[in-house]
């Protein structure tokens, strides 16, 4: 596709999220579980031990489980995480009319390679990536850019010398003025149509011990999100604590973890919490089975109630300023 020299650059704008599972069967997600964890960035064990573990024994004994869980929140739509991404997007693109704004996933579909490759066949001059992961983690962020980067070297590589097309990407917005806003107004807003709990957690998916060890900044990220919307709400340090959720395997990850707190605000006398998952852009399995469901239904029998607060999904603030962050993105180019 060619363009007249004065016309202005055909710019794209690529919202990529983790992915999902097709369906809510156990083939469909044994078959995203593997790609999912087949990724380096995810599980760093040698694969000549990973594999036959992974395709032996957790596929197997995972894929039925996790296919009841997703189940148990799907929507008639499909999987909420695909759903509230695709609603996202199509928010974006009313906000960027001049833009193409697609959406794609790291695991599963539409494939993040994919939609980059079509976008430089349909002529788009200039892409910007912006990950759903407001706080950077080697383990996310930095693969989608393994993603990026591969795509780009193959374009290089293609017959005819014109290489590959620009792409600008948002690494990290866990500090970014208009997404505190958009959070803590959420907050705001839910307690102020339910009413306030004793307490409010902020838990964010989890990450192993050693991996912050090494140096991954997402513990310190999280932790400048939450000190960024408490003071926005301005609460006090007695009146939230942040936590971590979705721990797998046996080895440490960090504390403290959400369904440990929850147990521990329990024996304290605390008996209505609220919980808010800052970490996701949009609702998905982690946020409305674990959270929402599983620790909700602990709580309960500790004689409690846990009242989840929704992320900021497609709502017009949380459009807003991920269309913001763009912009300054290409704007910086």
């Amino acid at each position: 596709m060619h363009q007249a020299p004065d016309s202005p650059p055909r710019i794209a704008l690529v919202v990529a999220n983790l992915g999902t599972p097709d369906a809510p069967t156990a083939k469909a997600v044994r078959r995203y579980l593997a790609e999912f964890l087949h990724d380096h960035r995810v599980v760093q064990l040698s694969r000549w031990i990973w594999c036959p573990l992974l395709h032996f024994v957790i596929l197997p004994l995972r894929g039925p489980k996790a296919a009841r869980k997703y189940a148990s929140v799907w929507l008639p739509e499909g999987s909420p995480l695909a759903v509230y991404t695709q609603r996202l997007a199509a928010a974006m693109q009313a906000r960027l009319p001049a833009w193409r704004v697609v959406h794609a996933m790291r695991y599963g579909r539409p494939a993040l390679k994919e939609e980059l490759k079509r976008l430089r066949e349909e002529g788009f001059q200039r892409v910007v990536v912006l990950p759903l992961y407001p706080q950077y983690s080697t383990t996310t962020t930095a693969s989608i850019r393994d993603v990026v980067d591969r795509e780009l070297e193959l374009q290089r590589g293609l017959p005819g010398g014109s290489g590959a097309m620009p792409v600008t990407m948002v690494d990290d917005y866990s500090m970014d003025a208009r997404w505190v806003v958009a959070v803590a107004d959420s907050i705001r807003s839910w307690r102020q149509r339910h009413g306030s709990g004793e307490h409010l957690l902020f838990s964010f998916h989890g990450l192993p011990q050693r991996i912050a060890d090494a140096g991954d900044p997402y513990p310190q990220r999280c932790e400048a999100s939450v000190k960024a919307i408490t003071a926005a709400l301005g609460l006090g340090a007695d009146e939230w604590t942040l936590t971590y959720q979705s721990r797998f395997g046996k080895e440490r990850w960090l504390l403290p973890s959400t369904d440990t707190m929850l147990q521990h605000l329990s024996t304290r006398g605390l008996r209505r919490v609220d919980v808010v998952c800052p970490g996701f852009a949009v609702d998905c399995l982690e946020t409305l089975e674990e959270v929402a469901m599983q620790f909700a239904e602990g709580f309960t029998e500790q004689g409690g109630e846990l009242r989840y607060i929704p992320c900021l999904n497609d709502s017009p603030e949380h459009a807003e300023a991920l269309v913001a962050l763009a912009q300054r993105a290409e704007a910086r180019r």
